[in-house]
């Protein structure tokens, strides 16, 4: 009788010591669950605001590579017309319509082959590595960072799990034609004509994504145009005009 109940009290304690340890093993795991998400929540918009700028580094090279091998147009050669009592006021459309569409078309050719794994339209950033077999799969561009390098803690350096970043270009690449006349001395001014590319990526880290918007500005044509100095010249609202003396044609 005296074994029988020495068993159970044995059996009885030993229960008990296998279910404290089961429990403090899932209380365990429970808290440093509940610590990574802590982690992760406040650290989230770090990785975000980090993962935008290499995105946009990256984003920036592809659209930069695309029209590498444009030459810049003279202004003269997208002048329809040159009043010459008045500002530069018209360009050949026509001329401007077909280099943006060239130019949409070279960056969109080199965004889906940056997205397809060629490394050939990526820039070689510090610290940063490509993971070319999801590119190839279709996961868009991505790329590793060092979990110390996307803190900015320069202790952990290159230590420390590496993040996957990852960003789909969505939607077409859109774009507008941008103008600016910069007048100086006597009816003389600087004329530049470019087109603004935007690229709207929707970038992605482990537990969030964002979506952002990459610019670009290319430079289509720049010149001087230099018009006839008139006969009458004004200094200013308070100053009399002035005739030019000049010779009349006969």
């Amino acid at each position: 009788m005296f074994s029988r109940g020495r068993k159970r009290n044995f059996h009885a304690k030993k229960s008990g010591k296998s279910n404290k340890l089961a429990l403090f093993l899932l209380s365990f795991i429970a808290c440093i669950i509940l610590f990574l998400f802590y982690i992760n929540d406040r650290l989230l918009p770090t990785y975000l605001d980090y993962a935008e700028v290499q995105t946009y580094k990256i984003a920036s090279h592809v659209v930069t590579r695309a029209i590498s091998a444009k030459q810049i147009m003279n202004v003269h050669e997208i002048i329809e017309s040159e009043p010459t009592n008045s500002n530069i006021t018209k360009f050949n459309t026509e001329i401007i319509n077909k280099e943006r569409a060239e130019i949409v078309a070279l960056v969109k050719l080199q965004l889906e082959e940056a997205e397809k794994g060629d490394l050939n339209h990526l820039p070689e950033l510090d610290n940063v590595q490509y993971d070319v077999g999801s590119m190839e799969a279709g996961d868009g561009i991505v790329f590793f960072v060092p979990l110390g390098q996307a803190l900015n803690l320069p202790i952990l350096g290159n230590l420390g799990p590496k993040i996957p970043i990852r960003f789909h270009i969505i939607g077409n690449v859109s774009s507008s034609i941008v103008s600016d006349i910069t007048e100086f001395g006597i009816n003389n001014a600087k004329v530049e004509v470019g087109i603004q590319i935007k690229v709207n990526v929707q970038i992605i880290v482990p537990f969030a994504s964002k979506t952002a918007t990459v610019e670009q500005y290319i430079p289509v044509a720049i010149g001087i145009v230099q018009s006839p100095v008139p006969h009458i010249w004004s200094g200013g609202d308070n100053q009399p005009s002035i005739e030019v003396p000049v010779e009349l044609p006969q």
